[in-house]
């Protein structure tokens, strides 16, 4: 959670109020939730900043370092962060500033007027706090200043001011949010404490995102009262920092004592000083490491060992696939086995977790969400200071010994693990992201590993792209119309406007841009609020919350739209029009993320060309890339292009099919055992297995949609040490042609069909467009790079390990042409041009020899 090195620890205002202060119910039910935490508002908190007048200070800075003795060991806590505004200089009196009035009883509670942001003078026409100031804190003696001065003294005030924009009616806040309130009462603390002042005050500055009126909540203290308070906060949060200080010496010293596991193979200790460079030097590194390379371990073990030196504060081991993972977590056992202390946390998606058959994340609903952040500091704690290896058995042990949910008790301990592993989207996701680490611009020690990093360039495009679909607003008026005439009113003014587009778009249309929906839906976002605040559950509520979701999604990308997006419109295969804010180009907003760390380690076995991921994943000419040699034989792939196939759309048909099915029967039938065979498109696997059924020998075809069972099951038929030979047909870029793992004669060759392009679609076009006029490279990046990334990955099945043996078949006469051959990785050098006699002499030839 913290900053640390052995003697300090920093942590943000932020942080530290809402880890010490959280109480009460888990309830994520739309409506149901901190007004702030929806936060989309960044835009509108910079135009209050900026017409709050002359007095008004923004975004300053605060640091206050506070000595702590406690369990025998001494250290500093160092609180920090940004109080949105302070104001000075104001000569209050008691008819224009009711922070001087007379505080108002409970019976005696004032109108609170909602004001719409001016120009000119700070807003302080909103209400005192409605209730007696609460006593700060009894059980510390006060903090004396050196010297009594006055902060009304001189004419001079001083309020320190937070802006909280909300979705929520803010006519409805008539008390600052507690956790707001702690926020402000750290920034007057730590300035009062620096400024000497015996008075502060404090306002929350509520502004509602749709009409930007906004409500104003102050409150005078006095500074006894404000670090009695304090010194509470801090004594509460000691007993974790001073268990950290420990915890860490014991981590650093047993990170001194491990060595790297294994015998360096050729090429692996270049790379693992490659990444220990890197993280020192602040960089980001971009790693084509061919499988074999034993790329985990050479990436782990130099960030973990400069994670002992001080440079490291937390590891993000960020994957794509659940398998990746598990590579990731035995990498780590390995060391753990070997003396390394660690706290290591992988965190499982909720609907896995979970212990209901689905998430419902409520009191009415679940026992364990009544009260659940009463207990679920102590069980963190509990389970910190009782287990070294935190696995996902222990947490969800923790959790039912203190009753609490076990996927947000999961979230909680990361703040305080060494190392975790996840999902991209806990990292790169603004719906998703780990908000506790991520929410603000400050740099930390972080530093990311990104597994299977070809991935993250297709996901990112996804994460920061939003989509809307017009028939979603019909639908979901169908459902609420008995229920809220206003809540049909909104959904009917953004069916009108997409309506509006909808007319003006035959097939696809690009578009300057959807600002006149952007109000309809913040307007109907605010309704939303209301209305889930009135029902509960309801027939079709997960429609009409899924419609929520997809509006918030959209009205945060839009926030963020730059000249590497695109707004079109268009007609999805249904038929059903849909509005997309897309993101051509990941790499802005993958860097905003990035840049919250030290350092990023991108690797993958299919990292090709390297120029273009490192393009797209924000990397500069100061950033590093490194090849690593392939450790296997050559001897031991044989690796074949046919020049007389094609699967151009012009060449396709009846005699173009058979004679790939000749090509795959002749590969199959050449040595007993088990193959993939890998198609661009399910239409043509059902195409080609039609033609197969009576010449290639046990023929198991990939489902559209497969569950986990099924997949296991799959798989589970090609064994070790077959008697049979056994034919896969499965589809490039599909759930086996990445992240399966078939070592030594589980799979024995491949047989690639096709060039892996896209489809030529909408949003395919439009890529290709963007990018020619960006760098005239269009067809590369829409079609080129992604498809030659699907080939290499569905190759890379067949070579697991140094031992394993196998064939690989290229059918496309198109892979002779340079710019394909360009895109090949390195150990692909030796290949050879077949037709099917050639096919048939060289792999009778390759299964005869035998490999030492």
């Amino acid at each position: 959670m913290p900053d640390t090195d052995l003697k300090s620890i920093k942590i943000s205002v932020r942080n530290l109020v809402e880890f010490i202060m959280k109480s009460g119910d888990l309830d994520n039910s739309v409506g149901k939730r901190d007004p702030d935490a929806m936060q989309e508002g960044s835009r509108l908190h910079r135009k209050i900043q900026r017409r709050m007048g002359p007095e008004y200070k923004p975004e300053v800075a605060l640091r206050v370092t506070v000595p702590v003795s406690r369990e025998d060991i001494e250290f500093e806590l160092i609180i920090e962060g940004r109080a949105d505004g302070i104001i000075t200089n104001i000569e209050p009196t008691k008819e224009d500033n009711p922070i001087l009035e007379e505080k108002p009883t409970l019976e005696e509670k004032p109108t609170l007027e909602e004001k719409p942001i001016l120009e000119g003078k700070p807003i302080l026409e909103g209400n005192p706090i409605l209730e007696e100031n609460p006593t700060l804190g009894e059980h510390h003696p006060s903090e004396e200043h050196p010297s009594k001065q006055n902060g009304a003294e001189g004419n001079i005030h001083v309020i320190i001011d937070e802006i909280k924009c909300v979705y929520a009616d803010i006519s409805q806040i008539t008390e600052m949010i507690p956790v707001h309130r702690a926020q402000a009462l750290c920034y007057a603390y730590i300035y009062a404490k620096e400024r000497v002042l015996d008075t502060i005050s404090i306002q929350i500055t509520y502004c509602h995102l749709e009409t930007e009126a906004i409500r104003i909540l102050s409150e005078e203290l006095k500074f006894k009262e404000l670090s009695n308070w304090f010194q509470n906060l801090i004594q509460e949060y000691c007993k974790w920092a001073a268990w950290q200080i420990k915890w860490m010496e014991s981590r650093n010293e047993s990170i001194k004592q491990i060595e790297f596991p294994f015998e360096y193979r050729p090429g692996q200790r270049d790379l693992v000083t490659g990444v220990y460079r890197t993280i020192i030097r602040d960089k980001k590194l971009y790693i084509e490491a061919p499988t074999g390379v034993g790329k985990t371990i050479s990436t782990v073990f130099p960030t973990v060992k400069a994670m002992g030196e001080g440079f490291v504060s937390k590891i993000f081991y960020l994957t794509a696939k659940t398998i990746t993972r598990t590579v990731a977590e035995d990498t780590y056992q390995l060391l753990l086995e070997r003396g390394l202390s660690m706290k290591l946390v992988t965190i499982t998606a909720k609907d896995k977790i979970c212990i209901l058959d689905k998430p419902n994340c409520n009191p009415a609903a679940c026992e364990r969400a009544k009260g659940h952040y009463d207990r679920v500091n102590d069980a963190v704690f509990d389970l910190l200071t009782s287990e070294s290896r935190i696995s996902r058995e222990l947490i969800e042990q923790y959790a039912m010994k203190h009753c609490v949910c076990p996927f947000e008790m999961c979230l909680d301990v990361t703040l305080w693990a060494d190392g975790i592993i996840c999902d991209y989207n806990y990292a790169f996701d603004p719906n998703v992201y780990l908000r506790r680490f991520f929410e603000n611009d400050k740099k930390q020690d972080y530093v990311f590993l990104i597994d299977e990093a070809h991935n993250l360039v297709d996901r990112a495009r996804e994460m920061y792209s939003a989509m809307l679909y017009k028939q979603d607003f019909l639908t979901v008026k169908g459902i609420v119309k008995d229920k809220s005439k206003t809540m049909v009113k909104r959904l009917e003014a953004c069916n009108e406007v997409m309506l509006r587009l909808k007319r003006g778009c035959d097939d696809i249309e690009v578009l300057q841009d959807v600002n006149d929906l952007v109000l309809p839906l913040l307007r109907l976002m605010s309704e939303y609020e209301e209305f889930f605040k009135e029902y509960g559950d309801f027939e079709g509520r997960e429609v009409v919350s899924q419609l929520f979701f997809d509006l918030r999604k959209f009205l945060a990308i839009h926030d963020i739209l730059g000249e590497d997006y695109l707004i079109y419109s268009d007609y999805d295969e249904r038929g059903e029009f849909r509005v997309k804010l897309l993101c051509m180009d990941p790499a802005r907003n993958l860097l905003t993320c990035l840049n919250k760390g030290r350092s990023s380690i991108f690797f993958s076995a299919t990292l090709l060309p390297i120029t273009y991921y490192k393009e797209q994943l924000g990397g500069s000419e100061e950033d590093y890339a490194i090849y690593a040699p392939s450790p296997f034989e050559v001897s031991k792939r044989l690796l074949m292009i046919a020049k007389d196939v094609s699967t151009k759309y012009t060449r396709r048909g009846q005699d173009e099919y058979e004679r790939i099915v000749s090509y795959i029967e002749g590969f199959v039938n050449a040595k007993v055992g088990n193959y993939f065979v890998f198609f661009p498109s399910y239409q043509m696997l059902q195409q080609i297995a039609q033609l197969s059924e009576d010449r290639i020998p046990n023929l198991l075809l990939q489902k559209t949609s497969m569950g986990e069972l099924e997949k296991e099951e799959f798989l589970a038929a090609f064994e070790e040490n077959p008697t049979n030979t056994k034919v896969g047909y499965c589809v490039m870029g599909g759930i086996f042609s990445e992240g399966i793992d078939l070592k030594k004669d589980r799979l024995i060759g491949a047989v690639i069909v096709g060039t892996g392009l896209p489809q030529v679609g909408n949003e395919r076009e439009l890529f290709r467009g963007y990018y020619d006029d960006r760098n005239g490279s269009g067809f590369d990046h829409a079609y080129l790079y992604p498809g030659i990334n699907k080939v290499l990955q569905s190759a890379g099945r067949v070579i697991r390990t140094v031992e394993d043996k196998g064939a690989i078949l290229l059918l496309d006469e198109r892979f002779l042409n340079s710019q394909y051959k360009n895109l090949f990785p390195r150990e692909w050098e030796q290949y050879d041009i077949v037709n099917q006699e050639k096919m048939q002499e060289l792999l009778e030839d390759f299964w005869s020899q035998k490999n030492e």
